[in-house]
């Protein structure tokens, strides 16, 4: 598979303050990327840069092979929604979406029926727009940015605020759109835990910087449950698990080993490290929780 989007270094600075800085991901052709971070972390306004909707103030990114310049050429095959729905209240859904299509040139008589069938409005009938529930009124900018089948399909936090019906109705929407017409998406928000259950991959974003990018099988590997020891010689430590067979282990730094086997035997490793004049430190059962292992990652609290 190819990268659909590629940013270089891509930075935007008003006045002193860095709003992003020098961020760099790939982003692969039928992933779901999930953009993490607090609010007021950057998240948005790399968004609208890759949208077009701002300028880098440093660095370029790619869509489709055509640099930041170029990218006029295949705003056609991308789909957004940044902040809120821009939708017209007065209007009916097939409405709002008959003014989108004529505004892009694609012939609506088939297509608002499929869409709005596709995200779950094909019962909404004449009812306005401004009377429609928050889930609505998402699922109603999603379909938006459906008109013209984009390749890619960019959502600026979509579940913020929705009930957990919402919530459930909007992912699965996402969902079905990824594994039918492969289209590819970009999703930010601050919700890692439920972003954890549609994203195939992740980047972190804090105080305008990405501080780790990592796969859905990663983060179930940093966040599974496992002994994580301490020790004064991490080398010879490894050596000991290894002759009490134990391979299924992570050096983390130079004092830390975890360890995602044999979770009941932690006297004995202990024991085992004693006989090997290997000092333990600390040896603990941890299971970390998604929003925790964020939440430490970013170095504050859930409470801030």
């Amino acid at each position: 598979m190819d990268y659909i989007l590629t940013t270089n270094s891509l930075t935007k600075t008003f006045g002193s303050h860095k709003a992003v800085n020098r961020i760099s991901i790939n982003i692969r052709q039928g992933e779901i990327y999930g953009l993490i971070g607090r609010n007021g972390a950057g998240k948005t306004t790399l968004i609208k840069m890759i949208s077009g909707l701002s300028s880098p103030t440093e660095g370029d990114f790619s869509l489709f092979g055509y640099n930041g310049k170029e990218r006029m050429h295949v705003m056609n095959r991308i789909g957004t929604l940044v902040e809120t729905p821009g939708i017209y209240p007065n209007l009916s859904a097939a409405e709002n979406l008959k003014l989108k299509c004529i505004a892009t040139g694609v012939r609506y008589k088939k297509v608002v029926p499929e869409i709005l069938e596709t995200v779950g409005l094909a019962d909404a009938g004449k009812k306005r727009a401004g009377k429609f529930s928050l889930g609505m009124k998402q699922r109603l900018g999603i379909a938006l940015a459906l008109i013209g089948e984009p390749d890619l399909v960019i959502l600026d936090e979509p579940i913020n605020g929705l009930d957990p019906q919402g919530i459930a109705e909007i992912r699965e929407t996402i969902e079905r759109l990824n594994r039918e017409k492969g289209i590819t998406f970009i999703i930010s928000s601050h919700i890692l835990e439920e972003l954890s259950k549609i994203a195939t991959k992740y980047g972190i974003i804090h105080n305008g910087s990405l501080i780790k990018e990592l796969t859905k099988e990663e983060l179930m590997q940093e966040c599974r449950e496992r002994i994580e020891l301490k020790t004064d010689d991490t080398s010879k430590a490894c050596t000991v698990l290894e002759g009490m067979g134990i391979h299924e282990y992570k050096v983390v730094d130079k004092e830390t080993i975890q360890i995602f086997e044999r979770l009941s035997d932690s006297g004995d490793i202990t024991i085992k490290l004693a006989e090997n004049n290997v000092k333990t430190v600390s040896i603990s059962v941890k299971n970390e929780a998604l929003e925790d292992y964020y939440f430490n990652l970013t170095g504050g609290n859930k409470n801030a």
